[in-house]
Parts: C-alpha cells; structure tokens; sequence
C-alpha cells in the first residue's frame, strides 16, 4: 500500500488547481445554511442550541453533491486515456482505488467541517451538547464517505461523466428513500413489518439519524464502512475487468 499515499495527494491537490472546488464548496455551505434557516428547516422555531435541523437536510443534500464531487473520480481518468497510464505504473488497482477515493472523502469531509460557524452559531444562543454536535459532524463524514463509494463505483462503469452522475444519483437516492418514513409505510402496506424494517436499515437515514441525536450505535458505523468497503471491492473489479 505504498502508493496510495502519493496518489492520494495527486488527487487531493488536482481538487484545488481550478476554482470549481472553491465554488463546490461555497455552494455546499451556502445551500445548506439556507435549508436549515429556511422555512423548511426551521433553525430558530427549535427554541433550543442544536444542529439537529441543519444535519437533518444531509442526506437529500449528498444526493446531489456527493456525485457532482465523485462523477470524475474514474470517468475523467478513462475518458482521457490516464487510467491507462496510471495502471502502467508500479500501482496495484487497489492502491489507486483507495487512494482516490480517500482523497474525495477528505475533501467532503473539509466541506463539512468548514461549517463550524454554525456550531458557533448555536453556542452563542445557548448551551448546545457538544458530545451531539460532534457525533453529527462523525455521522456526516462517515456518510459522505458511503456516498462517495457507491459514486467512485459508478464512476469505474462509464467514461461519461453525466452517466457517472446519474447512476450515482439513482443509487444514493434508493439508499436514501429506504429510511424515509413515507416509504417505510407503503412497504408496511404490501410487505410483513419485519421485512420492511429490514429493507429500511439498508437506509444512511436509518444508520444518520441516531447520530445526529448523539447516539452512537456500533451497528450504524458499521453499515458506512461496511458498505464503503463492499462498493471499493466492486470498485477495484470493475476496474480489473
């Protein structure tokens, strides 16, 4: 695994050599300071210090900019010919799979924890539970990087980058619906109780929510990295094939 270290910081540097990080992130942050204060999120009708209406818009968030972030992980690299290269080198397919994706994990994970105003926000109108906001902020990059697997995956299958986006969009938008309440109750309708909560603990909702509420559950870390793990292996084969 020598060579995830200098890939990863090829990658990691390449997301700053063009303003589009810089605006990525400046969007992120702005979008999701709005829904937390818009009608919607209903930041100040709480009546109390938390970031529990700010965390809650994550997951429909990360629909939508974890692929935009993870679209050209491997579709820019085989559109343009570079994968090629990169696989000539003294490079093991997993090495570049892990050290690619560690790259784009760290940079969502820097996009959320740029929204450390927020935290401040709350400690200046009250007394927040430091142990909740940090357990929010560790559930929101284990998520991303959940996210960030399933896209990295369907970024490996396609050359074109709108496709990569998609697809990802497709997937992450299953494993986001599965925990939302709403469909929980149609599977109730056609499906015994137990199955449909089984189907519904293959959600990030159902694995997020007790975190943003502080509570850490071994079950939920596990589901991120396990699922992680699983879409990097189908990574690395996809790629091998």
């Amino acid at each position: 695994m020598r060579q995830v270290t200098p890939i990863f910081k090829r990658e990691f540097v390449g997301y700053f050599r063009t303003p589009v990080a810089y605006v990525f992130m400046v969007a992120f942050l702005v979008i999701s300071v709005a829904l937390a204060f818009s009608r919607f999120g209903g930041f100040f009708r709480n009546g109390f210090a938390s970031l529990d209406t700010y965390f809650g818009f994550y997951p429909w968030l990360y629909l939508f900019i974890v692929p935009a972030a993870g679209m050209r992980l491997w579709s820019e690299e085989k559109r343009s010919g570079t994968a090629e290269l990169l696989f000539t080198l003294p490079v093991t397919t997993l090495e570049a799979v892990i050290g690619k994706f560690l790259a784009g994990w760290a940079f969502l994970a820097l996009c959320v924890l740029l929204s450390f105003p927020m935290a401040l926000t709350i400690a200046y109108l009250g007394s927040p539970d430091w142990g909740v906001v940090a357990t929010s902020y560790a559930g929101a990059i284990l998520m991303a990087g959940g996210f960030l697997g399933v896209c990295s995956l369907s970024s490996a299958l396609t050359k074109n980058q709108v496709i990569s986006f998609v697809v990802s969009f497709a997937f992450c938008a299953v494993l986001v619906f599965l925990g939302y309440s709403g469909f929980t109750g149609f599977l109730e309708a056609y499906l015994p109780v137990g199955v449909a909560n089984a189907v519904s603990n293959f959600s990030f909702i159902t694995h997020f929510s007790p975190m943003v509420r502080g509570i850490v559950d071994a079950k939920d870390v596990v589901f991120f990295l396990s699922l992680t793990a699983f879409t990097l292996f189908l990574n690395v084969v996809a790629l091998e094939r």
